[in-house]
């Protein structure tokens, strides 16, 4: 991947703190993770993800952020959501369906980010079979996050969400333009900063 370096994953880090949120693993299968995943770090503004490719990587974000936006055939950018720290990010869809994708993923600042491979996703599940119920919590939380931000959409002020994405992103709120925000809202950006004067 150009603009990035990439490196195996040496030490424990983030990542397995995340993984035994719901299972335990083993050394030895710690072990087999590293051998299959690796970490790059990149650049303010790097396209880890363009719509319209083959979504071929899963990414763990262990420092840094992402932001997943799609753009409709006016050019209109909509920004779905941010991948911030001790995150996973990518287009879910068409990661497991290995489906064009539908959204962009860009990173906001220097990122460090965690890859698994479409390639190895598979082997990793045979070799470590309680890794399917680590990633089925995983996807189930990610939509039941998009449910519950779709439901706000048509339940709360705008005043409200835009105070819910703060306290949700409260690292990355100066990283980010109020055009960004304003398409993760929803909303122009003027509505958004008279709504932000109040």
């Amino acid at each position: 991947m150009n603009s990035a370096h990439a490196k195996s994953l040496y030490e424990d880090s983030l990542i397995f703190s995340n993984i035994q949120k719901y299972i335990v693993l083993t050394c030895e299968e710690k072990e087999f993770l590293k051998s299959v995943l690796y970490e790059i770090e990149v650049p303010p503004k790097h396209m880890l993800l363009r719509q319209g490719q083959i979504c071929r990587q899963l990414y763990f974000v262990s420092e840094g952020s992402i932001r997943a936006y799609n753009l409709d055939t006016d050019g209109k950018e909509s920004t779905i959501m941010f991948g911030i720290e001790d995150w996973w990010i990518t287009d879910m869809y068409a990661f497991t369906q290995q489906k064009s994708a539908l959204l962009s993923l860009e990173t906001l600042e220097d990122t460090r980010v965690v890859v698994l491979e479409f390639e190895v996703f598979d082997k990793a599940l045979k070799h470590i079979p309680k890794l399917e119920r680590f990633f089925r919590i995983l996807f189930q939380n990610a939509y039941v996050r998009e449910q519950l931000r779709a439901l706000d959409s048509i339940s709360l002020t705008t005043e409200e969400r835009y105070r819910k994405f703060l306290d949700k992103y409260p690292q990355i709120v100066e990283k980010v333009t109020q055009k960004q925000i304003a398409s993760y809202l929803g909303v122009t950006p003027e509505f958004l900063s008279s709504v932000k004067k109040k």
